[in-house]
Formats: C-alpha cells, sequence, structure tokens
C-alpha cells in the first residue's frame, strides 16, 4: 500500500511538471527569433567577433536588452573595434553596431539601440505574479559560440525570491563592494533551480505559456574556480526582476 501511494504521488508530480511545459515547443518557436548575442567586432582580429553574452529585443524591435557586466568597459577606438549584436544562426551570424542608450549598473541591465534592426519583440510580463515554486524557462547562448550560434533553452524553478546580497559568515567576508551594495536601496531578486553558464547572462527568463519576460539572468553561483561554471555547474542561478527591464524603457 505504501509502495502504491508513493507511486501515485511520484506520477501526479511528473503529470504536473509535464504539463507545466506543455506549451513550452511552441512558445521556444516564438521566442527564439527575439534572442540575440552581444559582443565586438573588430575585423583585422582572428576570430573578429568576441562573444560576451546573451540579450533579448524589446519595444519596437530596434531594443536591446542585456546585463551591464557584459557590456565591455572600453573599446579599441584604434582598431575600430564596436559593440556589436549578433543575428540569424549557424556559424555565420550577422554583426549589427549596436550604442548603449542606457546602462543601469545598479541592478545590471543595459538597453541597447541597433539602427536598422527590427525584430519580433518579447512582451514584460508582471512580476507580482511570480511565485516560489513557478515553473520558466530561459533561453540564451550558454557557451556562446562555441559549438555554432545556436540558442538554447533551459527549465527553471524560481526556488526562492531573495535579496542581492550573497550571505557572508563573518566580518572579513565583506568586501567593499558588498559594503557598497549594503548600503543601496534592497531589492530582491530571483534564486534559480536550474542550470546556467556564463554566456546565459543576459538571456530572458520567461512563462513557459505565454512567454511573457519575468526576468534577466544575470548571475551563475560558481563552486570554486570561476572555469568550474562549465566544468562543475552548481545548478543554482539568479535573476533580475523585469520589472527594472520596465523602468529602463522609460529612458
Amino acid at each position: 500500500m505504501f509502495k502504491l501511494v508513493n507511486f501515485i504521488i511520484g506520477l501526479s508530480l511528473f503529470l504536473l511538471s509535464h504539463a507545466a511545459f506543455s506549451d513550452l515547443p511552441q512558445v521556444i518557436e516564438r521566442i527564439k527569433p527575439s534572442i540575440v548575442g552581444v559582443g565586438t567586432f573588430q575585423k583585422m582580429r582572428s576570430p573578429a567577433i568576441n562573444f560576451l553574452g546573451t540579450g533579448f529585443v524589446v519595444g519596437d524591435g530596434s531594443l536591446v536588452i542585456t546585463n551591464a557586466h557584459v557590456i565591455p568597459e572600453l573599446l579599441d577606438a584604434s582598431k575600430n573595434e564596436s559593440l556589436v549584436i549578433l543575428t540569424g544562426k549557424s556559424n555565420n551570424p550577422e554583426a549589427k553596431v549596436a550604442q548603449i542608450a542606457k546602462l543601469d549598473k545598479e541592478h545590471d541591465l543595459a538597453l541597447l539601440k541597433i539602427n536598422g534592426l527590427s525584430l519580433p519583440p518579447l512582451k514584460i510580463g508582471n512580476v507580482d505574479k511570480i511565485k516560489e515554486g513557478q515553473m520558466l524557462a530561459f533561453t540564451g547562448f550558454p557557451i556562446g559560440m562555441v559549438l555554432g550560434f545556436y540558442p538554447v533553452t533551459h527549465r527553471a524553478m524560481i526556488a526562492s525570491i531573495t535579496p542581492i546580497i550573497l550571505p557572508v559568515t563573518n566580518t572579513k567576508q565583506l568586501s567593499a563592494e558588498k559594503i557598497k551594495q549594503l548600503n543601496k536601496t534592497a531589492f530582491h531578486v530571483f534564486q534559480l533551480d536550474g542550470t546556467a553558464y556564463p554566456g546565459s547572462s543576459g538571456s530572458p527568463l520567461y512563462d513557459s505559456d505565454s512567454g511573457e519576460v519575468y526576468g534577466v539572468v544575470n548571475l551563475v553561483f560558481v563552486k570554486g574556480k570561476k572555469e568550474s561554471a562549465l566544468s562543475n555547474p552548481s545548478g543554482i542561478s539568479y535573476a533580475i526582476p523585469a520589472n527594472f527591464v520596465t523602468e529602463l524603457l522609460k529612458y
């Protein structure tokens, strides 16, 4: 009897999980044309494109959201290095020059403007609807262009809605950066039970039924050295709530 009860519970959980993603294949097809890469381009460099992260199209189709930390601090103007958005797929993505419209470093967001770009924008959802335990998905380029320029989708559960500051065990771990953040207005982020990689930064976190965006993937919890993010992923990632994207779009 006990085994039967466990079987029924397990089957119910499986069916609920399957139902939560029943529309995901169709949603992914709608999402993918709005997913872009973010990088720099320098014609005489090999390779000419340096991939930095993921972005997604919003607004009128000429605006792109990504993470502020994806944007390079400096470009080599003497060698005509430029910030670009990468579109298309396969091994030959098209690079379009981008300008920084607005940076929000506090919330790790950047808004880019691309002249002549017209891609389907994603809709920003109401973040107040998000609850812990909710199943979502995110699409981006987790390992950049290593295996070609193809967007990849991962499932993710909202494991926690938590303050942006990671806890420390003693005062010696309170760096100047952490103290500076503590002095700012506190805000919460989504902790995800889902595996993201460095190239996933800037990926939209969206509802698997509607495709509405509720967050922007921006941080991967790394066990050990930075290289471990690829070889030994923790399965813990974070996303900035999309209400800050809405504020950025009011520029």
